[in-house]
C-alpha cells in the first residue's frame, strides 16, 4: 500500500459525491501526495478509474474488502 498524505472517508455516499469530494480534497495537496479514499459505492471503481484518465492524478492501486472499495490516488 503506498503511503497516503490524506485520507478521504466517503463511506455511504453515492455518486457522484465520492469524486466531488476527492476533487475537493486534492486542491488542498501538493503534486506528488497521496490521497486515501474509502468509499461503498460499488459504482465508485468506475467513477474513480475514468476521474484518473481525464484529470491526470494517478489511481495508483483500488481493492475491495468486504464492501469498502479504497483507492490511493497520486496528484499531479
Amino acid at each position: 500500500m503506498p503511503e497516503e498524505t490524506q485520507e478521504l472517508d466517503a463511506r455511504g455516499l453515492n455518486c457522484p459525491l465520492p469524486i466531488l469530494r476527492t476533487k475537493k480534497a486534492l486542491k488542498d495537496l501538493g503534486s506528488g501526495d497521496v490521497l486515501k479514499i474509502v468509499a461503498t459505492d460499488p459504482g465508485a471503481v468506475k467513477d474513480f478509474e475514468a476521474y484518473a484518465s481525464q484529470s491526470g492524478d494517478e489511481l495508483m492501486e483500488h481493492s475491495e474488502d468486504n464492501g469498502e472499495y479504497t483507492f490511493y490516488l497520486k496528484k499531479a
